[in-house]
């Protein structure tokens, strides 16, 4: 069973996000510091981490930003406040993969939550090797690689970089990104800008001027091939 770090200072919160995730059939753990959460990824590394924006002695996002130097394919599900719309791209932009406005439904969390498990499950994604130029994406591996070296990708944002190269020259917009790529019908569309621009810094020679990921104005974004 796939095993869910929960980090959260609320005792009630963490309670009720542990009961429904034993209920859908996950093993947990349960930490209340950020501290903590650093210390249980280093000693066992779970499947996913669900992490809370404010904790004590180390915050969310330093909690992230630090997982993201040792753990870049760990999948991490941010808790942010109700339209602090900053929190929520500070999030992102240190490596989260989702986030969840509180207050939540115990249910979308675990939706979520499963639907990031599912695109990492080594199992069950199709033997394909995408390339497009230096890069090489494969996809049953969940590694990329560029010019040989691998990527330091999140698990969004190798996902969306595989469907850009699976569809080299098709333009998609915002919505149809969060819809084809992670399987959402719901949510801030600016999480999409956000995953763009982190991929660029990392598969571009130049993210201010990208030649591979390109921006289609008054529609969304299309990958070129070199």
């Amino acid at each position: 069973m796939p095993e869910v770090l929960v980090v959260d200072d609320d005792d009630t919160v963490a309670s009720v996000v542990v009961t429904y995730l034993e209920r859908a059939g996950h093993q947990t753990q349960r930490v209340s510091d950020g501290q903590a959460a650093l210390d249980a990824v280093a000693n066992r590394p779970p499947d996913l981490v669900v992490l809370d924006l404010m904790l004590p002695q180390v915050d969310g996002l330093e909690v992230c930003r630090r997982i993201r130097k040792t753990h870049a394919d760990l999948p991490i599900i941010m808790l942010t406040a109700l339209g602090e719309a900053e929190d929520r791209i500070a999030g992102l932009e240190v490596g989260a993969d989702d986030y969840v406005t509180k207050p939540f439904s115990p249910r979308e969390l675990v939706l979520r939550i499963d639907s990031v498990l599912r695109r990492t499950a080594m199992v069950r994604q199709p033997a394909e090797v995408l390339v497009a130029g230096s890069l090489s994406v494969d996809t049953a591996a969940r590694r990329a690689t560029r010019d040989g070296a691998d990527l330091a990708l999140t698990v969004r944002e190798l996902d969306l970089l595989a469907f850009l190269m699976a569809h080299p020259g098709t333009a998609f917009n915002r919505e149809q990104l969060m819809r084809e790529v992670w399987g959402w019908t719901f949510g801030d569309q600016s999480t999409v800008t956000v995953h763009v621009r982190r991929l660029r810094e990392k598969v571009e020679d130049d993210p201010t001027n990208p030649k591979l990921i390109q921006t289609v104005w008054g529609i969304g974004y299309r990958l070129e091939l070199p």
